[in-house]
């Protein structure tokens, strides 16, 4: 029994839910997005609420009823609140900063490391060592955000690349005498 899948997606204020031919379209004041509904699922909306709830008893119906319904409530609250991902540089001489739409990075390596940003996403640098991304899509905002953390992720010695904010890094001892 899927303990997340039980639970109904509340539409909130000023958020616009249609489901027709397996396409469930979100619209908001962040914008628009949608989603195709698997087969092995059933989708209503009703009361302000969506509800999920699985066409069989077979082990593929009852995954696919908590993805969708987590899969639904991040698109409610893309479209509502939106995403957000902050990143944190660590290093000496290590910067970021926005050129246009390009996300230029310099990371000690012999060149400067371009990232274009992609139109749906709002990539802000408020310091040279913090980035900021913001979307409507839970997926679109991660996947950059560690894509950009993958050129230098952080090393256990001094810490030194591109983190999440908060997250903690496990540090190793340095070589002894």
């Amino acid at each position: 029994m899927s303990r997340v899948g039980k639970n109904p997606v509340i539409i909130p204020q000023g958020v616009d839910c249609n489901l027709a031919d397996g396409i469930l379209k979100a619209k908001g004041t962040k914008g628009q997005l949608s989603m195709p509904i698997s087969q092995e699922v059933s989708v209503e909306i009703k009361d302000g609420k969506v509800h999920v709830q699985p066409r069989s008893q077979a082990k593929f119906s009852r995954m696919m009823w908590g993805t969708t319904q987590s899969l639904i409530s991040n698109l409610v609250k893309g479209v509502s609140e939106g995403f957000t991902k902050r990143l944190e540089i660590n290093g000496v001489g290590y910067r970021a900063q926005m050129k246009g739409s390009t996300l230029v990075l310099n990371l000690g390596f012999s060149h400067d490391v371009e990232v274009a940003v992609p139109s749906n996403l709002n990539v802000v640098c408020e310091k040279h060592t913090l980035i900021i991304v913001r979307g409507a899509d839970c997926q679109k905002v991660g996947e950059f955000a560690a894509n950009v953390r993958g050129y230098r992720p952080p090393e256990p010695y001094k810490g030194k690349g591109v983190k999440y904010e908060g997250e903690y890094i496990l540090r190793k001892e340095g070589k002894k005498k």
